[in-house]
This record gives structure tokens, sequence and C-alpha cells, in this order.
């Protein structure tokens, strides 16, 4: 089957509209856009978000990150389709996980505001403060004792909690390659945890 019969653009098609986008080609990016923007919101954004509004804001974004990173393109014999559509999973991947978060904590707020309300705010548990106290300077000592660069992917990450966009401009590399630093970072800390 041939990237036609699939609903791709042929492959000299599409490598002729990359080197146009690359040369700041609008009218390229619309027809790449053109090309793939429906069967990217309907086979990778949507089933992921099932929220139309969120979908379209990332569907969005792909384009807008496919534009900025179009110079780390490399065609290899492969419709850039699949590079759209992992760009844009990771995006809906992303934005989920955000909505989560804001999720539990909005419910986390209600449920702590209806609890005080109720019963009044409880005394803080005294034994509890020191232990988190101690944890953070555990965590704090391991990630002194790391590689600087993995100590700073897992602060970006887990601790300030940016998406992975955010941490891979933060450290001027690639998202693929910020995956890979948390990654090795991750396992690192493994090995110097508790200290």
């Amino acid at each position: 089957m041939s990237q036609s019969d699939s609903g791709l653009l042929p492959l000299d098609e599409e490598n002729h509209l990359v080197e146009r986008i690359k040369s700041g080609d609008r009218s390229a990016a619309a027809a790449l856009y053109e090309a793939y923007g429906d069967r990217l919101y309907r086979a990778a954004i949507l089933p992921r978000l099932a929220n139309r509004e969120l979908a379209e804001d990332v569907l969005k974004d792909t384009f807008r990150l496919t534009l900025e990173r179009i110079e780390q393109y490399q065609p290899q014999g492969r419709s850039i389709y699949f590079w759209l559509r992992r760009i844009a999973i990771n995006r809906a991947i992303d934005v989920h996980r955000a909505r989560q978060r804001h999720h539990r904590h909005e419910e986390k707020h209600t449920h702590e505001e209806t609890i005080d309300r109720t019963m009044g705010a409880a005394a803080p548990r005294p034994d509890r403060s020191t232990e988190v106290e101690q944890t953070k300077d555990m965590v704090e000592r391991s990630l002194s004792a790391m590689n600087p660069r993995y100590a700073t992917a897992l602060r970006l990450r887990l601790i300030e909690d940016r998406d992975r966009d955010e941490c891979a401009q933060a450290m001027g590399v690639t998202v693929g390659n910020f995956d890979v630093i948390l990654h090795r970072a991750c396992k690192a800390f493994k090995k110097v945890y508790p200290p």
C-alpha cells in the first residue's frame, strides 16, 4: 500500500513541503495543516482528551510546536505524519495530566473547605512537620549528590511540576532529549536516595 493509499501525501510532496516550511513559506505550513490537521485531531488528540475545546487547543499547539521544531525533522523515508502524531500525543498527554492535577487540587481544596466549615480547622500535627522537613532535607541532599543536570531535570519536572515542553526549554534541549535525561535522572536518584 502506498502512502497515498493510506491517506498520506506522497513522500516527495511532503519533503518538498517541509523544505518550503523550513525556508519560511507560510502557504506550505497551511498545506501541511490542511493535509493532516483533521486526521490528527480525530485519530490522535480527541480520543485522548474527549473535550473538543481542549483538543482544538492541542491541535493548534501541535502545529505551533511543529513550526518551532521543523529544523529538527529528518524524513528518514517515513511520512511527517508520524512525527506530527507523536507531538500531538505528547501534547495531549501533558494537557490531560495538567487537567487532572487541576481537578485533584480543586477537589482537595473543596474537601478541606467543607471539613473546615463543618468541624473547624484541625490543629496541625506537630510530628508531621518534622517528618516533612526531614524528607525534604533527604531529597535535597540526594539531589546535591547527583549529576547537576539530572538534579535540574528532577527539580523542574517533579518538584516544580512543570510540563515537559517547559522543562526542555529551560534546559535548552529538545523534549525527546529531556525525556532521556529525566529517565536517567530517576535511575540515578534511586541509587543515592535515601542519602
